[in-house]
């Protein structure tokens, strides 16, 4: 009985470190730092605990920014009828969302139009968010 105990607190103990560094919306991204960009995306990575995109961003000045943009889990954009086929490298699209309060170009997105127009919503962590 004593191992099967161990046992069951070692299991937990691994799973623990993954739970611990999910955070909330409000840890990094700044609810009254609204963003809006229009760019090129550059790269889809659908993982947990969620799933970014990176988008090349000309600034007014004309320089290139790359964007790293949050949105929900994998299995959440699904729901919001996201496939991994949405969004393409080379794709311009649009996002809308809030900025990282670090001021790096990272951002929480809360809504993308796609090219064609299509807008989906990104599953954002935002708490209080009507487009959520």
């Amino acid at each position: 009985m004593r191992s099967k105990l161990l046992g069951l607190l070692a299991g937990a103990a691994l799973l623990a470190p993954p739970a611990l560094a999910h955070h909330s919306f409000a840890a990094e991204f700044d609810a009254n730092a609204p963003i809006e960009l229009t760019g090129t995306v550059t790269k889809v990575a659908w993982a947990n605990p969620h799933t970014f995109f990176y988008l090349d961003v000309t600034n007014p000045d004309g320089q290139v920014e790359n964007w790293a943009l949050e949105m929900g889990s994998p299995n959440g954009l699904m729901r919001r009828g996201w496939t991994r086929d949405s969004m393409k490298i080379g794709d311009v699209v649009t996002v809308a969302g809030s900025r990282a309060k670090d001021g790096s170009f990272k951002g929480n997105a809360r809504s993308v139009t796609l090219t064609g127009g299509k807008r989906l919503f990104a599953g954002s962590s935002q708490e209080n968010d009507e487009t959520n």
